[in-house]
């Protein structure tokens, strides 16, 4: 019996990320950045997560936060099978 869970993923896989930035974020923001959950963090943080359908998307999101000056403590890619 094969695992269908092994090997690379199919064309419709979304990759999660976990993206820190310095400040907090009005979770409102949310769908600017195409539909991540941002989290203020006590630390003065926000994490911004969730699934983005390619590279492209995430090269999307960090060209927005550069855009608006908000400096990028830690990028995070996510096991799915998490």
């Amino acid at each position: 019996m094969s695992d269908s869970n092994t090997g690379p993923p199919g064309p419709n896989a979304r990759e999660r990320y976990a993206i820190r930035i310095k400040g907090h974020l009005d979770p409102r923001w949310a769908e600017w950045f195409d539909g991540l959950t941002l989290t203020p963090e006590p630390a003065g943080t926000t994490l911004l997560e969730g699934p983005l359908a390619d590279q492209a998307a995430l090269h999307g999101v960090l060209t927005k936060l550069r855009d608006l000056g908000l400096p990028i403590i830690s990028i995070q890619s996510l096991d799915t099978n998490q």
